[in-house]
């Protein structure tokens, strides 16, 4: 099982809860530093990658992926990931003491990557999407027939001065899965490879209209 942090509790059964994995060297931690900007009913959860980021170069931190170059993985490094997320996300009623109505998976960089993966290749799994900044994987383990409009809905959010993941792989990205019918959400912003509280406010507005819907 994934280590984990959490914030906060749904009132009740039925309700949202998100889970946001990490970048390249990070860990569980760093992203509970947006729960301040979640709506007080939402559930977070941010499980720690299963990677030692140490012997790939990328610090003290971990990974859930080793990255090639462009958009290119170490397919069996996302694949050990993406299992880890099965059993995860399998036990979220008793890691988050509710039966959520909404899972709304995200993440950050590579977690926001890792996101899109998982997403694509177990339909059904999850509400939502929300990347901050990630890059769609070029792999076998995201074959075509994945991106189609049974995906879930897709916010992705990205710096257009981003030097770490350039705006060029966020374009060719939501190029490939818009051509084939997913439903995304797309934003800009004149910063480089972080988040801002504008960001996070339109993932929010995102996931409610997508909850709301469903």
């Amino acid at each position: 099982m994934l280590a984990f942090d959490a914030h906060g509790s749904p009132r009740a059964d039925g309700s949202t809860v998100l889970v946001l994995l990490h970048g390249r060297g990070s860990h569980r931690s760093d992203l509970q530093a947006l729960a301040p900007h979640l709506p007080e009913d939402w559930a977070l959860l941010t499980p720690q990658a299963p990677h030692p980021g140490s012997p790939w170069g990328y610090g003290p931190g971990w990974a859930w992926y080793r990255y090639l170059a462009e958009d290119r993985v170490v397919d069996d490094t996302l694949a050990r990931s993406l299992e880890a997320l099965d059993s995860f996300l399998g036990e979220l009623p008793a890691l988050a003491d509710v039966d959520p109505a909404h899972v709304v998976l995200g993440g950050f960089s590579q977690g926001g990557t890792t996101s899109l993966a998982y997403a694509l290749t177990r339909p059904g799994r999850v509400s939502a999407v929300v990347n901050f900044s990630g890059f769609l994987a070029n792999t076998e383990l995201i074959p075509p027939g994945a991106m189609s409009p049974d995906a879930p809905p897709i916010f992705w959010g990205h710096g257009k001065q981003d030097p770490n993941i350039p705006f060029a792989l966020a374009r060719g990205g939501r190029e490939k899965l818009a051509s084939r019918g997913v439903s995304l959400t797309t934003r800009d912003y004149e910063i480089g490879h972080w988040i801002v509280p504008e960001e996070v406010a339109e993932a929010v507005a995102f996931v409610k209209d997508v909850t709301r819907a469903s």
